[in-house]
Parts: C-alpha cells; structure tokens; sequence
C-alpha cells in the first residue's frame, strides 16, 4: 500500500523569509509560518493556541517568496512533511521537521 506524505496550511509568517542560492543556481527560501486556532475552555474564556511550522520553498516557489512575502504575509501553502537530523555542539542528534512547499498562495489579510 502506499502513502500520502500532503500539508495544507493557512498561516502568516513569522519573519521575512531568508533565501540563499546554492550551486547551480537553485533558490531556497526558508521562514516561519504562525497558524492558529481559538476555542473556548471550560470556563467559557476564550483560548489560542499558535502552532510554528518551518517551511522550505525551492527554485521559482522561493523565487517568489523573496520577491513578494514579508512577516505578517497570509499564505496558503501546500507540501510535504521532511524530517531531517543533525547533531548540535555538543553531540546530541536533534531532529527538524520542515514543510517541503510545493505550492504557495498569496493571500488577502
């Protein structure tokens, strides 16, 4: 059987977003997407929680997000879940899980 790696997320970023380019000429752009959700809690007081997703865009997706998205953006994105590994100073594995966009709307705020 096989599966289905899919992220939709409606958000704003967090920061502007910070691109590179790597050999070859590739583009990648990297940022902060804030989404939130309201509810309300035993005693009737409304709650939110914020969720912070790291997002990687690459080639023309990061092409545009350097050219039009600043922090406080909406957007709606659209990719897949990619956990990656390295080891800090100090040796310990940490583990990074980022949304690979394949898709980038912009959005009215």
């Amino acid at each position: 059987m096989k599966g289905l790696n899919k992220v939709m997320l409606i958000g704003n970023l967090g920061k502007d977003p910070e691109i590179q380019t790597l050999e070859g000429g590739y583009a990648i752009a990297k940022f902060s997407l804030a989404t939130s959700e309201s509810y309300r809690d035993k005693n009737g007081v409304l709650q939110t929680e914020t969720e912070w997703h790291n997002i990687i865009a690459w080639r023309g997706l990061a092409e545009v997000a350097a050219k039009y998205l600043k922090k406080g953006s909406t957007i709606y994105i659209e990719g897949k879940l990619k956990t990656r590994s390295y080891e800090d100073n100090n040796g310990v594995k940490k583990y990074v899980t980022e949304v690979i966009a394949d898709k980038l709307l912009m959005l009215k705020d």
